[in-house]
């Protein structure tokens, strides 16, 4: 199969996983959009043309989110993107705070093609807390989700030029909204 094909098979794999899921904002956006719109950035932004990134991206959430295993990807994906979908998994066993932490820790140390897929997935998470935050989120929590995402994206620094000026100016433009919330408050 070439690359075309196996993107495709990722994008239903993970359509298919994330089928009742939605995203936390106010909006109920279906999950899928996510992991589409990081692969999107991917190609279209940072110029990524490794399918196995791309599936990575489009699959980078169903073992952590879903009932998807690691074996599962590695067998009907490989254990190229098995391995990255693995690097960009949080351990739902640990306590959130730990979780991120552990996110800033390991950022240095993940492959390129994890550091660019990271990057996509920060740049549409900082995007979705500014303009449709999940039910409950007041502004304080909306700036330090968008203080950790700088946090974690310093360790990813020089994988992709590209990608690292749009979560510049998402992060720019998420503190400009952000401020111009709080003073309408």
């Amino acid at each position: 199969m070439n690359g075309i094909e196996n993107v495709l098979r990722a994008a239903s794999f993970a359509a298919k996983k994330h089928t009742e899921q939605r995203r936390k904002g106010n909006d109920g956006e279906p999950y899928i959009n996510h992991p589409l719109e990081v692969a999107n950035m991917l190609v279209n932004i940072g110029g990524v043309e490794d399918p196995e990134i791309i599936m990575a991206a489009l699959l980078h959430d169903t073992v952590e989110d879903t009932d998807a295993t690691f074996d599962e990807i590695a067998e009907h994906f490989g254990i190229t993107v098995a391995g990255y979908v693995r690097e960009l998994t949080d351990d739902k066993t640990l306590a959130k705070a730990e979780r991120k932490q552990k996110q800033v820790e390991h950022a240095p140390h993940l492959s390129e093609g994890a550091k660019q897929i990271k990057l996509g997935d920060k740049i549409s998470n900082i995007r979705d807390v500014t303009d449709n935050p999940p039910d409950g989120w007041d502004l304080q929590r909306r700036r330090e989700y968008v203080d950790w995402g700088e946090r974690v994206v310093a360790g990813l620094r020089g994988s992709n030029v590209e990608l690292e000026k749009v979560f510049d100016e998402t992060v720019a433009k998420a503190r400009r909204r952000l401020a111009s919330a709080a003073t309408q408050s």
